[in-house]
């Protein structure tokens, strides 16, 4: 499996940023960490060797890239504008810098990309995908959360709405997104086990948003035993593989 290092001076975040590279070729995905995560996660965490036939077989090219979650959503004291704003700048960096040395190592004529993650990963992954129907056409989410109460409690803004999937989503009008979103593969999983519940709650409310909207994402709910931990997106993911459109 070919496996690139890359860093740079990030200029929207103004601090040097890594990302890894795994494949030569296949449809990409951006991959983001769990909550304050690194690049170099998803492989420490036995995700990438999962994804090793698919890789080699050159169906599938991960971009795993780093999180600044310390400085925006699970900050603990910095005010919540000024965290939208810092998250804004990593949108920046991951749509202006990132994006663009995704296609230039992969210049395919389809140049939709894939997002995915798990937990925290999977609310950046879904964020991205849904706030940017030109860029993507695929989101693996497992255990995600959709919504930021865990952390910023029942604050909202209009700032902070927009970067909450269960409430922009939900009074979603546009039919280009609407059609865009309807014809792209959406899955989202959970389990019902220890430490999902929260992520089960909004993972259902969000399951309510498609069926309303007429999107046909699968919205697949694992059992009472399928914990919010590594061994189980490990096995989703072995599973999830088998019918990613790549």
């Amino acid at each position: 499996m070919q496996v690139e290092y890359h860093k740079w001076h990030s200029k929207a975040l103004a601090q040097d940023m890594e990302l890894k590279v795994y494949g030569h070729a296949g449809k990409p995905f951006v991959v983001f960490p769990s909550q304050e995560g690194r690049f170099f996660e998803f492989e420490d965490f036995g995700m990438t060797e999962v994804c090793r036939p698919s890789i080699e077989a050159g169906l599938l090219q991960l971009f795993t890239v780093d999180s600044i979650d310390a400085e925006t959503w699970t900050h603990p004291t910095r005010p919540v504008p000024e965290r939208i704003a810092r998250y804004e700048a990593y949108e920046k960096y991951i749509l202006d810098e990132v994006i663009p040395f995704i296609h230039q190592q992969n210049p395919r004529e389809d140049h939709f990309l894939g997002t995915m993650g798990c937990s925290m990963g999977a609310y950046h992954a879904s964020n991205f995908f849904f706030r940017h129907p030109e860029t993507f056409d695929a989101l693996l989410s497992m255990s995600g959360v959709y919504h930021l109460k865990l952390f910023l409690g029942e604050y909202m803004d209009e700032g902070l709405y927009y970067h909450t999937p269960l409430n922009y989503l939900r009074h979603l009008k546009d039919e280009a997104q609407l059609a865009h979103f309807r014809k792209s593969q959406i899955i989202l999983s959970v389990g019902q086990g220890d430490w999902e519940h929260p992520m089960l709650e909004e993972t259902l409310a969000m399951k309510d948003i498609f069926e309303a909207k007429q999107i046909p994402a699968w919205v697949d709910i694992w059992g009472k035993d399928v914990a919010h931990d590594w061994p189980w997106w490990r096995k989703k993911m072995a599973y999830f593989l088998m019918h990613l459109r790549i």
